[in-house]
């Protein structure tokens, strides 16, 4: 097995007062695409941007290790310089920019070729996208494209792609996990987060969230089914979360999801 790259240790995050990761455990490895399902409000995002550094999510308790250097009370920029980026789920804009200057931006060296390499990557011919603006012309589904072109020319170690699949078509979902894979093939390790099954099929493991807290982890296969079969079995009862937790219907969803108990939770008669 690869050496771990990234490993999170008991990772608990407060956000306005509530409690929006707890006690999270995870190890990706070098060359590992290891998909995060869970419901809307699971925790899945908070969990990347705290990886990643965003403002706001400094952890309450917990340790962030990327090989084995602690990334707690780093910014977000000494973490990119490492190594780490971030597809948003919602692409970032740059206004006129063209396409092909924004693919570089994140490039320690900018290079035409490696540029046309990685619009080429995500089917996005550079003779046609790379003098264009990113501008209103741009479908939802092109943004996200050129927005994992830009992850891609980086080179990352590691890539947290958050839902890359949103505002995607079906013909382009199997060029996103080619993308993906090829990625992995390189070195970058991948934390995919995606409901898809056809995404979550190309990875190496998977993981579940729900309520903050990673519920299981397996085989892509194994995870789709738990996911299927107990986390979608209650959303149309309760919808995305957060769910009310003292609510005795919701202790019993988490707990037949398999949520631990809290030890507030456990006073409270959860």
């Amino acid at each position: 097995m690869s050496e771990t790259l990234l490993k999170i240790n008991q990772l608990s995050l407060e956000r306005e007062g509530r409690e929006v990761l707890r006690d999270v455990n995870l190890e990706l490895y070098h060359g590992q695409v290891h998909t995060l399902m869970g419901l809307n409000g699971s925790g899945k995002s908070s969990l990347a941007y705290t990886i990643m550094g965003c403002e706001g999510y400094t952890p309450s308790s917990g340790q962030i290790l990327f090989e084995g250097k602690e990334l707690n009370g780093l910014s977000i920029v000494e973490r990119a310089r490492m190594g780490i980026t971030l597809a948003w789920q919602e692409p970032a804009r740059f206004e006129g920019i063209p396409v092909g200057k924004y693919v570089g931006i994140g490039m320690k060296t900018p290079n035409r070729d490696h540029v046309v390499a990685a619009l080429d990557a995500v089917s996005l011919p550079a003779k046609f996208y790379g003098y264009r603006s990113t501008d209103q012309s741009l479908s939802g589904g092109e943004r996200k494209r050129i927005e994992l072109a830009s992850v891609y020319a980086m080179h990352p170690r590691l890539a947290i792609l958050d839902e890359p699949d949103s505002g995607i078509d079906v013909l382009t979902l199997g060029d996103i996990g080619i993308l993906i894979r090829r990625m992995a093939a390189e070195g970058c390790a991948v934390l995919l987060i995606t409901h898809n099954e056809e995404l979550v099929s190309i990875s190496d493991m998977a993981s579940i969230m729900c309520a903050g807290s990673i519920i299981f982890s397996g085989s892509p296969l194994e995870a789709h089914q738990y996911f299927t079969q107990r986390c979608m079995a209650h959303f149309g009862t309760f919808g995305s979360q957060p769910w009310n937790e003292t609510d005795p219907l919701v202790q019993e969803a988490l707990a037949s999801n398999g949520v631990r108990q809290t030890s507030s939770q456990a006073e409270g008669g959860l």
